[in-house]
């Protein structure tokens, strides 16, 4: 590459920055000229993605006057939330503040029990424990230790306040599950759960968190807040690349309350997209079914040929399209290829509609390759997407974007 053209580059690049700071120093951000800048990428340094990040899922006001005050009432609520969700349930508080055995037991099958509710959450937090250690095994960043570790809630028990990491080393973890016969008949099962020597993580300095720890504790307390959906497997990728890019903010100002912004930003966002992780809602309008029943309308309007050979094979959209949309695309590409689609995703005004439009533009790009194999290459293409071209994707789905509209269910 030749000095002129990388001197072509940097000059691009520092105005793409400018035009950003522009638009970010202002008293009130104009969010219609951020969605614009945004949709186009947003520049990799200055802290510039993750506080537009933080604007367009909603966490951050657009008028700056307010945000010292938001972010103060936000960062302790979630403080709050880590005191009154991660309790131990073997001991209870007197009057006077003195920690007593808890008058419940193991085998209570009482519904309200906190021995029960203790099991049924033990249950949640080894699925999201067994998920987040192996979060982006590709890169080193979830493995290495935070500068910003909750040693409250991480090497002891701490005013009535068991650690998580306690309770996922132990040898072996106790579930109680709780059944009813359709005769009315309560069975309780007690299972031990634990892991294999090949699946420990390399273990840190005593009071250190390792970042996959701090997303782990993030899920459980979202689960606990919202036992309707509580956590279902997937979760752990859609908050994967918020915490990365928030983590990683230059700003120490920032990047020390990574984890609480993480968790309002997740937050709002599992609230426009919760029902395509809600079992009940699969074959709905408003669920994973309706969505991908939306993708393939918009298939057969741009491109009937492709459509109709799909449906020949018995391709069902399932065998893809169930986890390209429920996930946001986050596990068909690499980390900074995702962190760009979702620059494009979060600032598009209609932006679950987008990622319909990079659905079909991603069938579109291998039109040829599908057209010409079989049934089992087709699944191995759609299941390991091989383009990593992501600009020539959303490309694509801008211009199918242009004259094709979403139909409506």
């Amino acid at each position: 590459v030749s000095q002129a053209a990388v001197a072509v580059f940097m000059a691009r690049k520092k105005t793409k920055v400018s035009e950003f700071n522009e638009v970010l120093l202002k008293d009130e951000i104009n969010i219609d000229e951020l969605r614009r800048l945004c949709f186009n990428g947003c520049p990799d340094r200055d802290g510039i993605r993750a506080l537009c990040w933080k604007l367009l899922l909603g966490y951050l006001p657009l008028k700056k006057v307010y945000w010292d005050d938001e972010l103060r009432r936000q960062r302790s609520s979630y403080q709050q939330l880590m005191n009154d969700v991660i309790v131990n349930p073997y001991a209870s508080e007197d009057g006077g503040g003195n920690l007593l055995e808890s008058m419940d037991h193991p085998l209570n099958p009482n519904p309200d029990s906190q021995w029960h509710k203790y099991f049924e959450d033990n249950e949640v937090l080894l699925q999201i424990d067994h998920d987040t250690r192996r979060l982006y095994p590709d890169i080193s960043f979830f493995q290495l230790p935070t500068t910003y570790p909750r040693k409250a809630f991480n090497t002891s028990t701490v005013l009535g306040i068991e650690a998580l990491k306690e309770r996922v080393d132990r040898s072996s973890l106790p579930s109680q599950q709780v059944a009813t016969s359709r005769l009315g008949v309560r069975n309780v099962s007690q299972n031990k759960k634990g892991f294999d020597d090949s699946e420990l993580y390399n273990p840190l300095k005593e009071g250190e968190e390792a970042h996959w720890e701090v997303v782990e504790r993030i899920l459980f307390i979202h689960a606990k807040m919202n036992r309707g959906i509580s956590y279902v497997q997937g979760m752990n990728e859609i908050i994967g690349p918020i915490y990365y890019v928030f983590a990683q903010d230059p700003d120490p100002k920032w990047r020390e309350h990574a984890e609480a912004d993480t968790f309002f930003c997740f937050s709002n966002l599992m609230v426009e997209i919760g029902d395509h992780f809600t079992k009940k809602l699969d074959r709905s309008r408003a669920g994973i079914g309706g969505s991908m029943h939306k993708m393939m309308s918009l298939l057969e309007t741009r491109d009937k040929e492709l459509h109709e050979d799909l449906i020949k094979k018995e391709i069902d959209p399932t065998f893809f399209g169930f986890r390209w949309i429920t996930l946001l695309l986050s596990q068909e590409f690499l980390l900074p290829d995702v962190i760009r689609l979702w620059d494009s995703i979060f600032s598009d005004k209609k932006r679950f509609e987008f990622l319909l439009y990079l659905c079909c533009a991603m069938l579109m790009c291998i039109r040829s390759d599908l057209l010409s194999a079989d049934f089992s290459m087709s699944i191995k293409l759609l299941q390991n997407y091989p383009i990593h071209d992501v600009q020539r994707i959303l490309q694509k789905a801008e211009d199918i974007k242009q004259f094709y509209p979403v139909p409506r269910n």
